[in-house]
């Protein structure tokens, strides 16, 4: 099938068709002959002109959802689609004129993307529909209460909804769409943005998990290994003068820091690993 988005440029045969508005084509015929063409290269041709034909009054369906966020060129290739299946479905022995049949589903077409792929916050139908009725609560009581806002117990009387409901409704206003981390929080030109509003890890919080996890270790060791622990690591002296000062070699305070270090970092692991592994069996029941 040709481009649905293509200009319309009709046949002669559909020039003469045509009533006097422009986008509702007199068609009927070729609709009853399309019903007696078999599958094939004649049925697609026929088609591709009723699509042509019936392009424009796609499009204006399509300009009533344009101040709703989504670029205008992408809704009337949507309904194009819808288009292009109402030309398929369509039963001309039903009795019904073609355009009753093809606004709704055009219109339906458009309404499911809006539903299922405009969202930048992906919620559920349900609660789609509540904020599609909320949000036209508040617009009518708008009318009534001027600038003061409806409390929800009003909205919630507006839209026949439970006051749950319509909280739920309110906060999927927020979810259509998002706010960039760049967006500029002030007028003024100093570049102010979300993300400079955003905190980050504390690296501090893992040195005291650390502290807390070998403190009882350090507390089981030796009198002696802990004073030379402490000599090295907090005192900030070098292996020769811990040796000088406790009357040993340097070579024996070089085994006896690195004996330390590793019963604690061995006893460490060992209580790590028993939650580890709880936490892969919880997750896995």
């Amino acid at each position: 099938m040709m481009g649905v988005d293509a200009a319309v440029s009709l046949t002669p045969a559909a020039h003469a068709t045509r009533r006097s508005y422009d986008d509702t084509p007199d068609t009927q015929q070729d609709f009853v002959r399309l019903a007696g063409l078999p599958d094939g290269a004649a049925r697609e041709s026929l088609k591709d002109e009723l699509v042509e034909a019936w392009l424009p009054m796609a499009h204006r369906l399509a300009t009533r959802y344009r101040n709703r966020g989504e670029n205008l060129e992408d809704l009337k290739q949507v309904a194009a689609i819808g288009l292009c299946k109402a030309v398929e479905r369509y039963d001309p022995t039903q009795g019904n004129a073609f355009e009753s049949y093809a606004v709704p589903t055009i219109s339906g077409e458009v309404k499911r993307h809006f539903r299922d792929h405009t969202w930048d916050v992906h919620v559920p139908r349900r609660v789609q529909e509540l904020r599609n009725k909320v949000r036209t609560a508040v617009r009518d009581l708008h009318d009534v209460l001027g600038d003061r806002p409806p409390t929800i117990r009003q909205v919630a009387e507006q839209a026949e909804l439970s006051e749950e409901d319509v909280l739920t409704g309110m906060e999927a206003l927020e979810s259509f769409r998002t706010l960039s981390l760049d967006a500029q929080l002030t007028a003024k030109d100093d570049d102010y943005s979300l993300l400079d509003t955003l905190g980050t890890a504390d690296a501090g919080y893992d040195h005291i998990l650390y502290r807390e996890a070998v403190k009882p270790e350090i507390e089981a060791l030796p009198e002696r290994e802990r004073h030379i622990l402490y000599l090295r690591f907090f005192g900030d002296m070098t292996q020769a003068r811990i040796g000088e000062e406790l009357g040993i070699s340097q070579m024996h305070v070089s085994r006896l820091i690195n004996r330390s270090c590793t019963r604690i970092r061995e006893a460490v692991e060992a209580d790590v690993e028993p939650e580890a592994e709880a936490e892969t069996v919880a997750a896995a029941a």
